[in-house]
Protein backbone atom coordinates (compact mmCIF):
# COMPACT_ATOMS: atom_id res chain seq x y z
CA UNK A 1 0.00 0.00 0.00
CA UNK A 2 1.41 3.44 -0.98
CA UNK A 3 2.43 5.85 1.97
CA UNK A 4 1.48 9.73 1.60
CA UNK A 5 2.55 12.31 3.35
CA UNK A 6 0.63 15.00 5.58
CA UNK A 7 2.65 18.22 6.78
CA UNK A 8 1.12 19.99 9.76
CA UNK A 9 2.18 23.97 10.02
CA UNK A 10 0.93 25.84 12.69
CA UNK A 11 0.63 29.46 11.97
CA UNK A 12 3.68 31.92 13.16
CA UNK A 13 3.77 34.17 16.22
CA UNK A 14 0.89 36.61 16.13
CA UNK A 15 0.31 40.37 17.85
CA UNK A 16 -2.09 40.54 20.26
CA UNK A 17 -1.60 43.53 20.62
CA UNK A 18 -3.78 44.90 17.99
CA UNK A 19 -7.50 44.99 19.83
CA UNK A 20 -8.90 42.85 16.48
CA UNK A 21 -11.23 40.01 17.21
CA UNK A 22 -8.81 36.68 17.04
CA UNK A 23 -9.76 35.80 13.52
CA UNK A 24 -8.36 38.73 12.30
CA UNK A 25 -5.22 38.80 14.78
CA UNK A 26 -2.35 39.79 12.05
CA UNK A 27 1.53 37.67 12.45
CA UNK A 28 3.70 39.41 13.62
CA UNK A 29 7.11 40.11 11.83
CA UNK A 30 9.05 36.76 13.55
CA UNK A 31 6.21 35.17 12.57
CA UNK A 32 5.79 35.88 9.27
CA UNK A 33 10.09 35.00 9.11
CA UNK A 34 8.98 31.95 11.05
CA UNK A 35 6.69 30.86 7.99
CA UNK A 36 8.82 31.86 5.25
CA UNK A 37 11.51 29.72 6.62
CA UNK A 38 9.61 26.56 7.14
CA UNK A 39 8.48 27.26 3.38
CA UNK A 40 12.12 27.15 2.74
CA UNK A 41 12.94 24.23 5.02
CA UNK A 42 9.81 22.26 3.04
CA UNK A 43 11.23 22.91 -0.44
CA UNK A 44 14.86 22.09 0.53
CA UNK A 45 13.46 18.56 1.66
CA UNK A 46 12.13 18.17 -2.22
CA UNK A 47 8.60 18.06 -0.09
CA UNK A 48 6.60 20.71 -1.57
CA UNK A 49 2.88 19.48 -0.93
CA UNK A 50 0.55 19.08 -4.44
CA UNK A 51 -2.11 20.36 -2.09
CA UNK A 52 -2.49 22.74 0.90
CA UNK A 53 -5.11 23.25 2.88
CA UNK A 54 -5.81 26.09 5.52
CA UNK A 55 -7.93 28.17 8.10
CA UNK A 56 -8.66 31.72 6.54
CA UNK A 57 -7.98 33.45 10.09
CA UNK A 58 -5.51 36.17 9.35
CA UNK A 59 -2.66 34.73 11.03
CA UNK A 60 -2.97 31.12 9.88
CA UNK A 61 -3.94 32.82 5.64
CA UNK A 62 -0.51 34.89 6.07
CA UNK A 63 1.30 31.81 7.38
CA UNK A 64 0.14 29.56 4.50
CA UNK A 65 1.13 32.51 2.15
CA UNK A 66 4.57 33.10 3.50
CA UNK A 67 5.17 29.01 3.01
CA UNK A 68 3.71 28.93 0.02
CA UNK A 69 5.78 32.01 -1.52
CA UNK A 70 8.95 30.15 -0.09
CA UNK A 71 7.95 27.05 -2.29
CA UNK A 72 7.25 29.06 -5.30
CA UNK A 73 3.72 28.34 -5.15
CA UNK A 74 0.97 30.06 -6.16
CA UNK A 75 -1.20 31.46 -3.55
CA UNK A 76 -4.09 30.49 -5.85
CA UNK A 77 -3.52 27.22 -4.61
CA UNK A 78 -4.19 27.20 -1.38
CA UNK A 79 -7.83 25.80 -0.40
CA UNK A 80 -9.61 27.92 2.52
CA UNK A 81 -11.41 25.49 4.70
CA UNK A 82 -13.25 27.85 7.28
CA UNK A 83 -14.08 24.64 9.26
CA UNK A 84 -10.02 24.27 10.40
CA UNK A 85 -10.32 27.63 12.47
CA UNK A 86 -10.87 27.21 16.16
CA UNK A 87 -11.57 23.34 15.46
CA UNK A 88 -11.28 19.87 17.63
CA UNK A 89 -8.80 17.66 16.01
CA UNK A 90 -12.07 15.39 15.24
CA UNK A 91 -13.19 18.13 12.73
CA UNK A 92 -9.75 18.78 10.80
CA UNK A 93 -9.40 15.07 10.45
CA UNK A 94 -12.68 15.40 8.37
CA UNK A 95 -11.46 17.57 6.31
CA UNK A 96 -8.89 15.46 5.55
CA UNK A 97 -10.86 12.54 4.53
CA UNK A 98 -11.97 15.70 1.47
CA UNK A 99 -8.67 15.57 -0.09
CA UNK A 100 -7.95 14.64 -3.93
CA UNK A 101 -7.17 10.96 -3.52
CA UNK A 102 -4.36 11.67 -5.62
CA UNK A 103 -2.67 13.73 -3.47
CA UNK A 104 0.73 12.52 -2.04
CA UNK A 105 1.99 15.45 -0.56
CA UNK A 106 -0.73 17.55 1.66
CA UNK A 107 -0.11 20.87 3.47
CA UNK A 108 -2.21 21.39 6.72
CA UNK A 109 -2.51 25.40 8.09
CA UNK A 110 -4.21 25.75 11.64
CA UNK A 111 -4.16 26.49 14.77
CA UNK A 112 -3.63 24.58 18.24
CA UNK A 113 -5.12 23.06 20.04
CA UNK A 114 -6.85 21.36 16.88
CA UNK A 115 -3.48 20.30 15.33
CA UNK A 116 -2.06 18.69 18.62
CA UNK A 117 -5.17 17.03 18.94
CA UNK A 118 -4.99 15.63 15.26
CA UNK A 119 -1.60 14.19 15.66
CA UNK A 120 -2.96 12.44 18.42
CA UNK A 121 -5.51 11.08 17.01
CA UNK A 122 -3.54 9.68 13.60
CA UNK A 123 -0.75 8.70 15.64
CA UNK A 124 -2.78 6.78 18.00
CA UNK A 125 -0.03 5.95 20.20
CA UNK A 126 0.82 9.78 22.27
CA UNK A 127 3.97 10.93 20.90
CA UNK A 128 6.71 12.26 22.93
CA UNK A 129 6.01 15.86 24.33
CA UNK A 130 9.13 17.78 24.30
CA UNK A 131 10.27 19.71 28.22
CA UNK A 132 8.62 23.04 27.61
CA UNK A 133 5.74 20.96 27.21
CA UNK A 134 4.56 22.07 23.41
CA UNK A 135 4.09 19.84 20.84
CA UNK A 136 3.41 22.28 18.44
CA UNK A 137 4.59 25.87 19.21
CA UNK A 138 3.78 28.47 16.57
CA UNK A 139 4.85 27.77 13.05
CA UNK A 140 6.33 24.14 14.63
CA UNK A 141 6.09 22.03 11.58
CA UNK A 142 4.97 18.20 12.29
CA UNK A 143 5.85 15.49 9.47
CA UNK A 144 3.16 12.29 9.16
CA UNK A 145 3.79 9.46 6.55
CA UNK A 146 -0.33 7.93 6.56
CA UNK A 147 -1.30 4.93 5.27
CA UNK A 148 -3.77 4.55 2.98
CA UNK A 149 -6.84 6.37 1.15
CA UNK A 150 -7.51 10.34 2.35
CA UNK A 151 -10.76 8.75 2.56
CA UNK A 152 -10.35 6.56 5.08
CA UNK A 153 -8.01 8.86 7.02
CA UNK A 154 -8.82 7.99 11.26
CA UNK A 155 -7.09 7.13 14.68
CA UNK A 156 -3.69 5.37 14.05
CA UNK A 157 -3.34 5.43 10.74
CA UNK A 158 -0.12 7.66 10.70
CA UNK A 159 3.27 7.88 11.82
CA UNK A 160 5.11 10.74 13.23
CA UNK A 161 8.51 11.35 11.61
CA UNK A 162 9.41 14.61 12.79
CA UNK A 163 8.08 17.67 14.61
CA UNK A 164 10.89 20.43 13.70
CA UNK A 165 10.59 24.00 14.85
CA UNK A 166 12.26 27.14 13.48
CA UNK A 167 14.61 27.49 16.13
CA UNK A 168 16.09 24.37 15.12
CA UNK A 169 16.43 25.13 11.16
CA UNK A 170 19.78 27.64 10.51
CA UNK A 171 18.44 30.81 9.56
CA UNK A 172 21.05 31.02 6.28
CA UNK A 173 19.93 28.49 3.66
CA UNK A 174 23.39 27.98 2.55
CA UNK A 175 24.10 26.25 6.24
CA UNK A 176 21.97 23.34 5.13
CA UNK A 177 23.07 20.15 4.57
CA UNK A 178 21.25 17.04 2.52
CA UNK A 179 20.71 14.20 4.86
CA UNK A 180 22.21 11.13 4.22
CA UNK A 181 18.90 8.86 3.92
CA UNK A 182 16.03 10.33 1.76
CA UNK A 183 13.09 8.58 0.32
CA UNK A 184 10.04 10.31 -1.53
CA UNK A 185 8.92 11.20 1.98
CA UNK A 186 11.74 12.88 2.69
CA UNK A 187 14.82 12.43 5.01
CA UNK A 188 14.87 9.14 6.69
CA UNK A 189 14.67 9.27 10.82
CA UNK A 190 17.54 7.24 12.37
CA UNK A 191 15.02 4.95 14.23
CA UNK A 192 13.75 3.92 10.98
CA UNK A 193 16.87 1.69 10.88
CA UNK A 194 15.97 -0.36 14.04
CA UNK A 195 13.33 -2.76 13.56
CA UNK A 196 11.40 -5.90 14.80
CA UNK A 197 10.03 -8.72 13.68
CA UNK A 198 8.56 -12.07 14.39
CA UNK A 199 8.19 -15.54 13.54
CA UNK A 200 4.49 -16.97 14.52
CA UNK A 201 4.15 -20.75 15.15
CA UNK A 202 1.89 -22.84 16.22
CA UNK A 203 1.61 -26.56 17.27
CA UNK A 204 -0.75 -28.80 15.35
CA UNK A 205 -1.72 -32.65 15.15
CA UNK A 206 0.32 -32.75 12.01
CA UNK A 207 3.38 -30.86 13.99
CA UNK A 208 5.28 -27.94 14.38
CA UNK A 209 4.37 -25.20 11.52
CA UNK A 210 5.52 -21.25 11.00
CA UNK A 211 3.59 -18.52 9.55
CA UNK A 212 4.76 -16.42 6.56
CA UNK A 213 3.37 -14.29 4.93
CA UNK A 214 3.96 -12.31 1.27
CA UNK A 215 5.37 -8.49 0.76
CA UNK A 216 4.26 -5.34 0.48
CA UNK A 217 4.62 -6.40 -3.36
CA UNK A 218 3.81 -9.73 -3.11
CA UNK A 219 6.45 -11.38 -5.05
CA UNK A 220 8.15 -12.84 -2.01
CA UNK A 221 7.83 -14.84 1.26
CA UNK A 222 8.67 -12.70 4.05
CA UNK A 223 7.78 -12.50 8.14
CA UNK A 224 5.74 -10.09 9.84
CA UNK A 225 8.39 -6.68 10.20
CA UNK A 226 8.93 -3.29 10.81
CA UNK A 227 10.05 0.06 12.29
CA UNK A 228 10.46 -0.47 15.92
CA UNK A 229 7.48 1.74 16.90
CA UNK A 230 8.80 4.97 19.38
CA UNK A 231 7.14 4.35 22.81
CA UNK A 232 7.11 0.42 22.51
CA UNK A 233 9.85 -1.68 23.40
CA UNK A 234 11.20 -4.21 20.41
CA UNK A 235 9.05 -7.46 21.60
CA UNK A 236 6.04 -5.16 21.80
CA UNK A 237 6.30 -3.51 18.14
CA UNK A 238 7.03 -6.78 16.93
CA UNK A 239 3.77 -8.31 18.43
CA UNK A 240 2.06 -5.35 16.99
CA UNK A 241 3.77 -5.67 13.47
CA UNK A 242 2.31 -9.52 13.62
CA UNK A 243 -1.19 -8.18 13.95
CA UNK A 244 -1.23 -5.67 10.91
CA UNK A 245 0.47 -7.55 8.69
CA UNK A 246 -0.64 -11.08 9.55
CA UNK A 247 -3.35 -11.10 11.15
CA UNK A 248 -2.25 -13.43 14.61
CA UNK A 249 -2.47 -12.60 18.13
CA UNK A 250 -0.28 -14.45 20.67
CA UNK A 251 2.61 -14.29 23.58
CA UNK A 252 5.72 -12.95 22.11
CA UNK A 253 9.42 -14.85 23.56
CA UNK A 254 10.91 -13.04 26.08
CA UNK A 255 14.20 -13.62 24.16
CA UNK A 256 14.57 -12.46 20.93
CA UNK A 257 16.12 -15.38 18.67
CA UNK A 258 19.03 -12.90 17.41
CA UNK A 259 19.02 -10.17 14.32
CA UNK A 260 19.07 -10.28 10.77
CA UNK A 261 20.55 -7.27 8.78
CA UNK A 262 19.37 -5.65 4.83
CA UNK A 263 20.16 -2.66 2.84
CA UNK A 264 17.55 0.15 2.94
CA UNK A 265 16.74 4.17 2.22
CA UNK A 266 20.61 3.88 1.52
CA UNK A 267 21.46 2.36 4.53
CA UNK A 268 22.01 -0.79 7.04
CA UNK A 269 18.06 -1.94 8.52
CA UNK A 270 18.43 -4.26 11.82
CA UNK A 271 16.10 -6.38 12.91
CA UNK A 272 15.70 -7.93 16.39
CA UNK A 273 13.15 -11.12 15.40
CA UNK A 274 10.95 -12.95 17.65
CA UNK A 275 8.86 -16.05 17.95
CA UNK A 276 5.38 -15.80 18.42
CA UNK A 277 3.54 -18.32 20.11
CA UNK A 278 -0.05 -17.77 18.16
CA UNK A 279 -3.04 -17.96 20.39
CA UNK A 280 -5.44 -16.06 17.48
CA UNK A 281 -5.31 -16.13 13.51
CA UNK A 282 -8.31 -13.21 12.71
CA UNK A 283 -10.13 -14.42 9.61
CA UNK A 284 -9.29 -12.96 6.17
CA UNK A 285 -11.95 -10.31 5.89
CA UNK A 286 -10.64 -8.79 9.51
CA UNK A 287 -7.22 -8.28 8.92
CA UNK A 288 -5.29 -4.37 8.35
CA UNK A 289 -3.19 -5.53 5.26
CA UNK A 290 -5.41 -8.07 4.12
CA UNK A 291 -3.60 -7.74 0.96
CA UNK A 292 -0.95 -9.69 1.91
CA UNK A 293 -1.11 -13.74 1.65
CA UNK A 294 -0.35 -16.04 4.52
CA UNK A 295 0.49 -19.58 4.71
CA UNK A 296 1.50 -21.81 7.84
CA UNK A 297 4.30 -24.11 6.64
CA UNK A 298 6.49 -27.05 8.28
CA UNK A 299 9.77 -25.37 9.73
CA UNK A 300 12.18 -26.50 7.00
CA UNK A 301 9.65 -25.24 3.81
CA UNK A 302 9.54 -21.84 5.99
CA UNK A 303 12.90 -21.78 5.50
CA UNK A 304 13.94 -22.28 1.88
CA UNK A 305 11.34 -19.64 1.05
CA UNK A 306 12.48 -17.07 3.19
CA UNK A 307 15.83 -14.76 1.05
CA UNK A 308 17.65 -14.00 3.80
CA UNK A 309 20.33 -16.62 4.67
CA UNK A 310 20.65 -15.27 8.64
CA UNK A 311 16.81 -15.16 8.89
CA UNK A 312 16.60 -18.98 7.51
CA UNK A 313 19.53 -19.67 9.91
CA UNK A 314 16.85 -18.06 12.53
CA UNK A 315 14.21 -20.24 11.61
CA UNK A 316 16.38 -23.25 11.76
CA UNK A 317 17.06 -22.21 15.42
CA UNK A 318 13.71 -21.33 16.62
CA UNK A 319 12.21 -24.61 15.26
CA UNK A 320 15.45 -26.67 16.99
CA UNK A 321 14.52 -24.32 20.64
CA UNK A 322 10.34 -25.37 20.02
CA UNK A 323 11.22 -29.16 19.30
CA UNK A 324 13.43 -29.73 22.71
CA UNK A 325 11.20 -27.84 24.91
Amino acid sequence: MKRKLLLILRHGKSDWSTGLADFDRPLLGRGRKGARKMGAWIRHLDLVPDTVISSPAARARATAEAACKAMDLPAGKILWDEGIYEAPGTRILAALAGVPAKAKRVLLVGHNPGLEELIHLLVGDPPTIPADGKLMPTAALARLEITGAWRDIGPGCANLLSVTRPVEVADDPSTWAKPAYRSALGPIPDHFFMQSAVIPYRRTKGGLEFLLVTSRSGKRWVIPKGVKEPGLNAAASAAKEALEEAGVRGTVDPDPLGTFTYEKWGGTCSVNVFGLAVSECLPEGERTESHRKRCWLPPEEAAERLDEPRLRSLVTRLAARLGSD
